[in-house]
């Protein structure tokens, strides 16, 4: 029989919600808790699990530390159906609105900001079903599927949306059937997305997406360094300067924002409310408080301490 989950209340309940059927997540919402809403209904079947969501504006976080915690190895793919949602991971953003899908991966860190009242559909599915391979899966990851108005994806993301719905109303003797299908459509979308990706610099573009997804798992690791990431990856140093200055950064700058993009989210967190500032800079790699409040004030225009008393709790 499916397994069953429903969840509508406040953030704090919404929070041990998603956690429960996504695994460990941390939430940074600027709205009162006291009149944040969401809602969570969730259908397990066998390894197919279909969540409805539905939430004010919140951000949910997985961390190096939850995804590293986090065993079991599935894909998500969000189906947005109202308001808008921007997805982060393998140092890439995706932008959803209604009726675009969008994988990303369990088992990684990422970000997703939810900057109002907001509806979707999650699918978690094992990352076999999805029949491709690792690299394959990563180049997927965190770009929009359905916003071209003709191609397969135009045909395949309503069936989808279709099916998925389906599936809490179908009889029990159907509802495999149905999982399938849903299965099968997914892999189908994952294909003609990665069919599609530009061609041209496709090698540099994995290369550079596999050294910002290390650099994700090792923010919190002070020695690490560009020559340390050319080195694992097997490529020089100067090569992997010219890809990151072609992005616009420097690899030590893209390492600085990360930490600093991090500590910012951890000081926003009432979990956090305990944790002295340094140990906060520490925990994400940096050395020197000083030169960590340094250069959060030269990034944000105030202080690590200034801009935690302004944040409301949650």
């Amino acid at each position: 029989m499916p397994g069953h989950l429903s969840a509508v209340d406040g953030l704090s309940s919404w929070k041990q919600a998603v956690s429960t059927a996504y695994g460990d997540l941390e939430l940074v919402s600027r709205s009162d808790p006291e009149f944040w809403r969401g809602s969570l209904q969730v259908l397990r079947m066998g390894t197919l699990q279909v969540a409805t969501e539905e939430s004010d504006g919140v951000e949910v976080v997985r961390t190096p530390q939850g995804a590293a915690a986090d065993g079991h190895g599935h894909m998500f793919a969000r189906l947005q159906l109202d308001g808008r949602a921007r997805l982060f991971q393998e140092g890439r953003s995706a932008d959803l609105h209604p009726g675009v899908l969008a994988f990303y991966d369990a088992s990684r860190p990422f970000s997703l900001v939810l900057p109002e009242h907001q509806r979707a559909r999650v699918l978690m599915v094992p990352r076999p079903l999805l029949r491709l391979g690792e690299a394959e899966l990563r180049r997927v990851t965190a770009k929009v599927i359905g916003d071209a108005p003709e191609g397969p994806a135009a045909f395949l993301l309503p069936l989808l949306s279709g099916l998925a719905q389906e599936l809490d109303t179908a009889a029990p003797a159907g509802r495999e059937e149905l999982a399938r299908a849903v299965a099968d459509l997914l892999a189908a979308l994952a294909a003609d997305r990665l069919a599609t990706t530009e061609p041209a610099g496709a090698q540099e573009a994995t290369l550079l997406d596999r050294v910002k997804a290390t650099i994700e798992t090792r923010l919190g690791e002070p020695e690490l360094s560009p020559q340390v990431l050319a080195d694992e990856h097997g490529v020089s140093l100067r090569y992997l300067n010219k890809l990151f200055h072609e992005q616009g950064t420097t690899v030590g700058g893209w390492i600085r924002r990360r930490r600093l993009e991090s500590c910012r989210a951890e000081l926003a967190r009432p979990t956090a409310a305990d944790r002295t500032i340094a140990a906060v800079a520490a925990r994400w790699g940096f050395i020197s408080p000083a030169h960590f409040s340094h250069a959060f004030r030269k990034a944000y225009g105030m202080s690590p301490a200034r801009y935690r008393g302004q944040r409301p709790g949650v």
